[in-house]
């Protein structure tokens, strides 16, 4: 064994199922039992990748530690024993990968790895690529059978050698292992009053106009309860307020979360590629109409004059009623992800508003009061006065929405969805989801 201490980066991902277990859990747990014989020296990092990928298991998270110890080859092999063991390995779905990055490759990888995380966010990236990455810059990897989760582990390295971009940070409560798969334990009541003692240094803990509880899972995974904020010590205030069950451990995560890393700004619809999310500007095309299921859609026209439609889906429950105050002829940005060219809705920039007028018949010149139809074709008649037109009326009709930046409740928020509380400097008036 040297004299020198090695750091190293342990990249994790997809060793979770939607069934159970969390790759963040097991990242914390990792942590804490190598603690004795390596030192962590920075924030472990949980970066959720592309959120239209239809390989992921929940929530498409991924996970780096960063230590410091005497033996890396210990700390190597109990990090793969630990996933071997761990891991749903029995779900088809589920592929783990591990990376492992000692500190006399740190300087040599950094700049692609970098790259391989930010396109991770954005793009749809294959295996084959993961590993031939891998591979190329002498990686000690390890793949468990298709070995999905190499995508995510090298993704979460990469955040971690070059940790320049913005971040928020998430306090994730873990539940003792025996109550795995039983329902949660968590004072509701705690939780609106942990999110009226710190919002908006954190968010998304409870949902007030929909009366919910957001930031606790139903899965059967070991997480009890996550809370997001701005730094570590707004996530701490916030947990402790929360009343509930034992607790098992905790871990506080650096992460992309809200941050709308994954979002694309594209001129036109002509550049937009399914499973890909972006920010586009369009004129509103059609009257919104909600169909079966809920869901409220309406189509949006380019300035090169190509469509696509945008949906704010049922789980968006009163964002859709903003939506539907829409009419052809305004002017929007909307924000978020593309599947089966329709855009979903995660916020809307309303720049322009149309006129929207009401017809009438026409008032009486005599008496004031309103023509009936004369026939068809024939225009209006008063049958007080004998008065006649041609033309109806117009009125102009005051709008029930305004110029302004929206964005849906937080009980439909997606991970990476940059809250409006964070956005600085806007020039038009700001609606945050509450």
């Amino acid at each position: 064994m040297s004299d020198k201490r090695t750091r190293l980066i342990i990249g994790l991902d997809d060793t979770d199922s939607r069934e159970g277990m969390c790759t963040t859990y097991l990242c914390a747990l990792i942590r804490d039992e190598i603690s004795s014989f390596a030192d962590t020296i920075a924030e472990p990092i949980l970066v959720r990748l592309n959120p239209t990928i239809p390989y992921k298991t929940r929530g498409n998270a991924s996970v780096a530690l960063f230590v410091e110890c005497d033996d890396p080859e210990r700390v190597m092999d109990h990090v793969t024993e630990k996933v071997a063991s761990m891991a749903c390995l029995d779900n088809e779905n589920t592929n783990p990968g591990i990376v492992f990055i000692t500190d006399d490759r740190f300087e040599a990888v950094r700049d692609e790895l970098s790259g391989f995380f930010r396109r991770a966010v954005k793009e749809v990236l294959t295996i084959y690529e993961a590993k031939e990455l891998a591979s190329v810059l002498g990686l000690r990897f390890e793949a468990f059978k298709n070995g999905r989760g190499l995508i995510g582990a090298l993704s979460a390295c990469g955040a971690m050698l070059n940790p320049d971009w913005d971040h928020t940070y998430e306090y994730l409560a873990y539940r003792e292992k025996d109550a795995w798969g039983t329902p949660r334990s968590v004072d509701e009541a705690s939780l609106f009053e942990a999110d009226r003692q710190t919002y908006p240094d954190t968010w998304d803990t409870v949902d007030l106009a929909n009366n919910m509880v957001v930031c606790v899972p139903h899965a059967g995974d070991p997480v009890l309860y996550g809370i997001r904020g701005k730094d570590r010590s707004s996530v701490e205030n916030a947990a402790s307020f929360v009343v509930s069950e034992p607790v098992e451990r905790v871990c506080i995560y650096r992460t992309d979360q809200g941050t709308d890393m994954h979002l694309i700004p594209v001129s036109g619809i002509g550049d937009i590629k399914e499973m890909h999310s972006y920010i586009l500007e369009g004129e509103v095309g059609s009257v919104p109409k909600t169909i079966r299921g809920g869901h409220t859609i309406f189509s949006l026209k380019d300035d090169q004059g190509q469509t696509i439609d945008c949906a704010a889906f049922e789980p968006t429950k009163n964002f859709r009623e903003l939506i539907r105050e829409l009419i052809p002829g305004d002017r929007v940005v909307v924000y978020g992800s593309v599947t089966e060219r329709t855009v979903n809705i995660e916020k809307i920039k309303v720049l322009e508003l149309a006129k929207k007028y009401e017809v009438s018949n026409p008032a009486c010149p005599s008496c004031g009061k309103r023509m009936k139809s004369a026939g068809a074709g024939q225009g209006y008649r008063c049958r007080k006065c004998g008065t006649s037109s041609m033309e109806t009326e117009r009125s102009e009709l005051k709008r029930a929405i305004g110029v302004g930046f929206y964005e849906v409740p937080p009980c439909a928020r997606r991970h990476l969805a940059k809250q409006l509380i964070r956005f600085e400097n806007e020039d038009l008036p700001v609606f945050p989801g509450r």
